[in-house]
C-alpha cells in the first residue's frame, strides 16, 4: 500500500498490518508486541507524520495502554473505514454477540435511526476496533464513539436535534463531526457556543463556527469513505 492509497487514509481509519514488527522500535513499551500479536491492527491518528509514513496508534488491553507510532507503507496490508462498520454482522436477537456490551447494544439500536437521517457515519474507538478486528475491546463501562462526516459545520439547531436522538442509548455516546477542516464535538456545537474546539492534525484550535465554515469551504471534498 503506497502512494495515493496512503494519503487517502483519515483519522479513525483502522489499519491492518502485514508487518507488525515494523512498529516495534526501541521506544515501544513492552506491551505493544503482545497487543499486535493478538490483533495486528492500529488506528490512524490525527497527527502529522514523517513524510511517507502514517501516524498510527496501538491499543493495548488497558485504557492506559496507548502508543503513538508511525507505520511505513510496506507494513500496511489493508484499511477499514468507520463507515464500513456501522452495520455489524447480525448474530441473532439483542442478547447475541452483536450486543455483548452496552456500547455494542447502543450501536445496534441507534444504527437504523442514523441511517434514516442519510448521514455518513460510523463507530470508532473501542467499538470500531472490536468490530474490525474481532477482538474484544469494549467493556461494561465503554462509551459508543461515533463520527459523522459533513462537508461544512452544521448549525447548532441541527446538532441539538441529532444529539437528542443519542441521549437514550444503552451506553453514553460521544460523537464527533468530521469536517474538511477538522473535527468538532457534536455536544459542544449543540450548545450554540461562540467558539468551538477544532481538532486538527496540528493540535486543537479554539475558533468560531464561522471560521470553521470558511475553512471547510476552502477544503471541501467527498464526504464518503
Amino acid at each position: 500500500m503506497a502512494g495515493p492509497a496512503m494519503t487517502a487514509v483519515r483519522p479513525h481509519d483502522l489499519v491492518r498490518l502485514a508487518a507488525p514488527e515494523a512498529l516495534l522500535t526501541g521506544g515501544a513499551p513492552g506491551w505493544v508486541g503482545d497487543a499486535l500479536a493478538r490483533a495486528p491492527w492500529v488506528v490512524v491518528r490525527r497527527a502529522t507524520a514523517t513524510a511517507g509514513r502514517l501516524a498510527v496508534g496501538v491499543r493495548g488491553a488497558g485504557r492506559h495502554q496507548r502508543h503513538a507510532a508511525e507505520a511505513p507503507p510496506a507494513a500496511v496490508a489493508g484499511v477499514v473505514v468507520p463507515e464500513r462498520l456501522r452495520s455489524p454482522p447480525h448474530h441473532g436477537p439483542a442478547t447475541g454477540p452483536v450486543c455483548r456490551t452496552r456500547a455494542l447494544a447502543a450501536l445496534h439500536d441507534l444504527g437504523p435511526a442514523l441511517d434514516a437521517r442519510k448521514l455518513v457515519w460510523g463507530p470508532v474507538g473501542s467499538v470500531g476496533f472490536e468490530l474490525a478486528t474481532g477482538q474484544p475491546a469494549t467493556g461494561p463501562d465503554s462509551d459508543l464513539d461515533l463520527i459523522v462526516r459533513v462537508l461544512e459545520l452544521p448549525d447548532p439547531g441541527w446538532a441539538a436535534d441529532l444529539l437528542g436522538g443519542l441521549t437514550d442509548a444503552a451506553a453514553r455516546v460521544d460523537c464527533l463531526l468530521e469536517t474538511p477542516a477538522g473535527a468538532v464535538a457534536l455536544a459542544e456545537l449543540a450548545g450554540g457556543p461562540a467558539q468551538v474546539v477544532l481538532r486538527t492534525a496540528d493540535g486543537p484550535r479554539l475558533v468560531t463556527p464561522a471560521q470553521v465554515r470558511a475553512m471547510c469551504a476552502r477544503r471541501a471534498g467527498p464526504v464518503g469513505g
